[in-house]
C-alpha cells in the first residue's frame, strides 16, 4: 500500500495483544501513576526525609515541611497530572483528525494565541507594571490575556473549518496563523525593556509550580471539560480514522465532529498554556508511545491509555526537572523536549524505513 505524503497509517498496529494483556495494562498504568505521584512529592530540590514527608500528612511535621509539601509539591504534582492529560489528549485528537503523526496541540495556533495574550500583558504594557506584580501567584491578568488569545484563535479556526472541508487546508492555516502570531510576539520582544523581556522568556520555559489554589481549581475544571468532550467524541474519532469521506458515508456529521474535537483540543491545550506556559512535545510523543504500547487504533483503548501515560510522563518530567538532591531546578519545557524529541526522531526514521519497503 502506498501512502500519501503527510498521512499516517493508523491501522498499522496489529491487534495481536491478548485480552488479558489489555485487561492488566490500565491497572499497571494506574499503579505507575500512583508511584510517580508519590515520588514527585518525596523528591525535590530541597531534600526532605521520607519520614518527615509522612509526618506532614499526619500533622506531626514542622511548619516549614508542611508548607513545602502542601503549598508547593502537592499542587505541583496535581498540575503535572492535569497538564500531561490535557496535552496528550490534544495530540491524540489532532493526529487522528488530521491523520498526520506530526500533528500536536499547537498546530492550530491555540497555544500561540495564548502566548500572544501573555506577551501583550508582559511586553506590550510593561511600562505600567512591575515584574513582581505581573508574576505574583494571585494575579489573573496574564491568565485572562492567555485565555482571550487562545479563545480568539479557537473561534477563528472554527470559523474557517465551518467553510473549508479540506482538513489539511485547516492544518496549514493553523500553522501559518501560529507563524504570524510568533512574528507579532517577536516585534513586542524587540521593543520591550530588559526586565519584562526576561520575565516573558521565563514564562516560555514552562513551569508547573506557580499556580495558586484558585488557579489550580480553574485548570482542573477546564481540563475536566476538555476530557469530557474527548470521551464524547471517541466514536467520532474512530470513524475519522479512515478519512472524512468514509465517516460521512456511515452517517457521521463531519462538521459537528470537527467542532467538538477542535473545542476539546483548544480547551485542553489552551488551559495548560495559559497556566503553565508552553510545554513542548508531550502532545506529539505520548500518543505514539501509547499506540505502540497498546498496539491498537481503537480510541476506546487509546483515550484511557493516553490519559494515564501522559500523566505519568509529565510526573517523570517534573521529577527530573527538580534535579533531586541539587539546589538547581530545570525548566520543565527542557525536560519534556529531551523526552519527546527522540520519540519524534524515531517516528520519522521508522516512517522512512517503511516507505522503502513499499
Amino acid at each position: 500500500m502506498i501512502m500519501q505524503p503527510g498521512t499516517v497509517d493508523l491501522k498499522q498496529y496489529p491487534e495481536d495483544l491478548s485480552a488479558m494483556t489489555r485487561r492488566w495494562l490500565i491497572p499497571i498504568l494506574i499503579l505507575l501513576l500512583c508511584v510517580f505521584f508519590a515520588l514527585d512529592i518525596f523528591l525535590g530540590s530541597v531534600t526532605i526525609s521520607p519520614g518527615d514527608v509522612i509526618k506532614a500528612f499526619t500533622g506531626e511535621a514542622d511548619l516549614n515541611t508542611e508548607t513545602l509539601i502542601f503549598k508547593f509539591r502537592l499542587p505541583k504534582a496535581f498540575t503535572a497530572i492535569l497538564a500531561g492529560i490535557a496535552l496528550s489528549l490534544s495530540g491524540l485528537q489532532m493526529q487522528t483528525i488530521f491523520r498526520n503523526p506530526m500533528a500536536g496541540p499547537y498546530v492550530l495556533g491555540v497555544s500561540s494565541g495564548a502566548g500572544l495574550g501573555v506577551a501583550l500583558v508582559v511586553l506590550g504594557f510593561s511600562s505600567g507594571f512591575e515584574s513582581g506584580n505581573i508574576h505574583s501567584s494571585g494575579s489573573w491578568m496574564i491568565v485572562s490575556a492567555a485565555w482571550a488569545g487562545a479563545g480568539s484563535v479557537m473561534l477563528l479556526i472554527m470559523f474557517i473549518s465551518s467553510r473549508v472541508r479540506d482538513i489539511m487546508t485547516i492544518l496549514i492555516t493553523g500553522m501559518m496563523l501560529a507563524s504570524g502570531i510568533s512574528a507579532v510576539v517577536s516585534i513586542l520582544q524587540y521593543f520591550s525593556n530588559e526586565t519584562m523581556l526576561k520575565a516573558y522568556v521565563v514564562w516560555t520555559m514552562g513551569s508547573l509550580g506557580n499556580l495558586s489554589r484558585s488557579q489550580l481549581n480553574v485548570l482542573a475544571l477546564s481540563v475536566g471539560a476538555g476530557v469530557l468532550l474527548c470521551l464524547f467524541s471517541v466514536k467520532m474519532l474512530n470513524a475519522l480514522l479512515i478519512g472524512e469521506n468514509y465517516a460521512s458515508s456511515i452517517g457521521l456529521n463531519v462538521r459537528f465532529a470537527r467542532v467538538v474535537i477542535f473545542s476539546s483540543t483548544s480547551i485542553l491545550a489552551g488551559s495548560v498554556t495559559a497556566f503553565c506556559g508552553p510545554v513542548a512535545f508531550i502532545g506529539i510523543a505520548v500518543p505514539h508511545i501509547v499506540r505502540n504500547l497498546i498496539r491498537t487504533s481503537d480510541h476506546r483503548l487509546l483515550v484511557p491509555g493516553t490519559i494515564f501515560t501522559g500523566a505519568i510522563i509529565m510526573l517523570i518530567s517534573d521529577i527530573l526537572s527538580q534535579l533531586p538532591g541539587s539546589e538547581n531546578v530545570l525548566p520543565v519545557n527542557s525536560v519534556t523536549s529531551l523526552i519527546g524529541i527522540p520519540v519524534v526522531m524515531w517516528l520519522i526514521l521508522r516512517r522512512n524505513k517503511n516507505s522503502e519497503l513499499f
